[in-house]
């Protein structure tokens, strides 16, 4: 078993239906947990000599939130798609040829659809401005 780092780690964006053609969104600094833990649902009865439970339903909280550097023209970009139901993956892995780097998430792809909202973050003295992107998910997050 071998560890991987976050380098060539991408957010994607995917267009078509049927067939998906996914490109990257943007240039990311930081990605959630791709999924959370499920409600455990408790069967204890009164025979039962300690609690019991069973998996429930996944709650996403409060969505799926990846920051970003600041560009003008990015987050321009991102504002035209809020609102909008999507289809989003975020991609760990690519190939690198002549100095250029290909998203292929060949160390794993995590697919889901969604709404897209993008904010400015706030920042202090000699730090780099920031935004976040916030995808609420409507579908469950596939693993490729």
């Amino acid at each position: 078993m071998s560890a991987t780092n976050t380098y060539m780690t991408y957010l994607m964006h995917g267009t078509g239906t049927g067939t998906v053609t996914y490109e990257k969104l943007l240039d990311i600094t930081s990605f959630p947990d791709m999924g959370e833990d499920p409600d455990l649902l408790e069967t204890t009865t009164l025979s039962d000599p300690m609690q019991t439970f069973i998996l429930g339903i996944i709650q996403m909280g409060s969505g799926l939130s990846f920051e970003a550097n600041y560009d003008k023209t990015t987050f321009t970009a991102l504002k035209a798609l809020e609102n909008k139901t999507e289809k989003y993956a975020l991609w760990f892995g690519g190939s690198e040829s002549g100095g250029v780097v290909t998203p292929d998430g060949s160390n794993g792809k995590f697919s889901f659809d969604g709404q897209l909202s993008v904010r400015v973050l706030g920042a202090g003295v000699n730090e780099v401005r920031k935004m976040s992107i916030l995808i609420a998910p409507s579908t469950p997050i596939d693993f490729e």
